[in-house]
């Protein structure tokens, strides 16, 4: 062969190798950067039914809620919406579900409860320290000075629904509330406890939903039950009624927050429409929740079509959601605290609620 054919063969492979690149020459493909997670819609609220009765005006000077910033008058910890958005729709979506309106029923059901229901548990750590006033019930009951725990015994909630179907939605046309499946746990508890049967159903299915749409949170009904205690006597303040569907009559409404005797100056959000004040905001219904936080958050858990913050169905699973907010575990001193203080900032509103939950698992579980 002559070396200009040898040229030439030498010349054709390099041209064929120009064409064929080396993979290994390929630049290493870039990972995708993650996408911005949607902003959460809030779901507008319905204004409450037509009242009953007369507003009942609370002439105490009330506690100033957290649930609603200082620095700026009705703008409800804005650094917390989305986290409290998630929590409320992820409620919101399981209590809407046909099988979620009761929650708790068949045998997959029944079993959770056994395990994460224990009559009359109370779960705020035995090195909480209430202040001066409530030193006497510093550890709750059978904790023997280590962490809380649930009681050695108690009674789970059973609901009274059939059990050979998974899931159970009331007939058509019928005003059963999904807590009404409690009403067997809850009667004796209501006597012994003097609580209204039917805020006692909420705060136990408040409990279960949470445990199952939080089940980090570890919330106990005690602690619903001891904040409703000090906000309204459990919707009972000044003479007002806890109605069989729930809802408070004549409705509870806190004085104005007009930044005198001390309460904090809040200008109106909600032009009247919840608490019927157009000039500034007032707590309102039976957990006291100021407009603003309640048009945010609120959460339908009684299925009738109305976040009415006068119900406490409605008004006890939205203070789960809230109490929960910001991965926070009731179960340690730190995140029960925590929750309570972002309900209510004063130490003093924390030793009473920690003294009210504590008297009512004492209560249950001694009998």
């Amino acid at each position: 062969m002559t070396r200009e054919r040898e040229f030439a063969i030498l010349d054709h492979v390099a041209r064929d190798d120009d064409r064929t690149p080396d993979p290994r020459d390929e630049p290493a493909e870039t990972a995708g950067q993650p996408s911005t997670m949607d902003t959460l819609s809030v779901t507008a609220i319905r204004p409450p039914a037509p009242e009953r009765g007369p507003d009942l005006k609370i002439p105490a000077q009330p506690h100033v809620p957290r649930h609603a910033a200082p620095e700026s008058p009705g703008d409800v910890l804005e650094s917390k919406q989305g986290r409290l958005a998630e929590r409320r729709d992820a409620v919101r979506t399981w209590a809407g579900r046909p099988g979620g309106r009761t929650m708790v029923v068949g045998a997959v059901i029944l079993a959770m409860l056994a395990l994460a229901f224990v009559g009359g548990r109370f779960i705020v750590p035995a090195t909480a320290k209430p202040d001066a006033g409530a030193s006497k019930t510093a550890i709750p009951a059978g904790t023997n000075g280590g962490s809380a725990a649930g009681p050695e015994t108690g009674n789970a909630p059973v609901p009274q629904v059939p059990t050979e179907t998974p899931s159970y939605s009331p007939p058509p046309g019928t005003k059963e509330r999904p807590a009404d499946v409690l009403a067997v746990w809850a009667a004796p508890r209501a006597v012994k406890l003097d609580i209204p049967p039917v805020a006692m159903q909420a705060y136990g299915y408040a409990e279960l939903i949470t445990a199952r749409t939080t089940p980090k949170c570890k919330l106990t009904w005690t602690t619903l039950a001891g904040i409703a205690k000090v906000e309204s006597n459990h919707g009972r303040f000044n003479g007002a009624l806890l109605q069989e569907d729930g809802k408070s009559v004549p409705t509870i409404i806190g004085p104005p927050l007009d930044g005198q005797s001390g309460r904090q100056a809040i200008r109106d959000t909600d032009q009247g429409l919840i608490d019927t004040d157009k000039t500034w905001d007032r707590a309102v219904g039976p957990m006291q929740f100021l407009p603003s936080t309640w048009k945010q958050y609120g959460i339908d858990a009684d299925n009738d079509g109305v976040i009415d913050i006068n119900d406490i169905d409605d008004a006890s699973l939205t203070a789960a959601a809230y109490l929960c907010a910001d991965g926070r575990d009731l179960s340690t001193l730190e995140g029960w605290n925590a929750a309570i203080h972002a309900y209510n900032v004063p130490e003093e509103y924390r030793a009473a609620v920690f003294n009210a939950a504590n008297d009512y698992g004492r209560r249950d579980r001694t009998g």
